[in-house]
């Protein structure tokens, strides 16, 4: 490993940490030279996912892409961008546990939506308008209604008390 500031390749490695969910190694490093502490980051080469879309093209997957949709559908809401980034990491990493080297980009619109759903329910909303393509507004009504009855049976569902046996 070279040193960022005297190109020096005599370093030593100060601490080592597991990071991103332990699919990286964080290392802590000091150069022999110039005693400049810099961090480097080991990680396993992985095959790029595709995506195939709904037009029949693919194209290879781009965190940004993902990241930039989640946190337009969150704009103006309390959402932190902690959580979006948890929203992308937990999207990733499903896709790369479920998923072989293709998936299709309404797996990845689902994914995102059942993540969405339970961290704020207008973004939720306005990336299913997007994601979902409604043609009309009773579509968007239809889905609104289904959010809604669902939210209504889980607090039934919770206001529910146990019977003793």
């Amino acid at each position: 490993m070279r040193c960022p500031e005297c190109d020096a390749t005599e370093n030593r490695v100060v601490d080592t940490r597991d990071s991103r969910g332990g699919r990286a190694v964080r290392r802590r490093r000091e150069c022999a030279v110039c005693e400049v502490r810099f961090t480097t980051y080991e990680h396993v080469e992985e095959r790029p996912l595709r995506i195939a879309k709904r037009d029949g093209s693919g194209e290879d997957f781009e965190r940004s892409k993902l990241l930039r949709s989640i946190t337009l559908a969150c704009a103006k809401r309390p959402v932190t961008e902690g959580d979006i980034e948890a929203v992308v990491e937990a999207v990733e990493e499903n896709l790369a546990r479920t998923a072989g080297f293709e998936v299709t980009s309404s797996q990845i619109g689902e994914a995102v939506m059942q993540h969405l759903a339970p961290l704020d329910r207008v973004a939720y909303v306005r990336f299913a308008s997007v994601y979902r393509n409604f043609q009309d507004i009773g579509e968007f009504q239809d889905m609104v209604h289904d959010l809604n009855a669902e939210e209504r049976r889980q607090g039934s569902a919770m206001n529910q008390e146990e019977l003793p046996l």
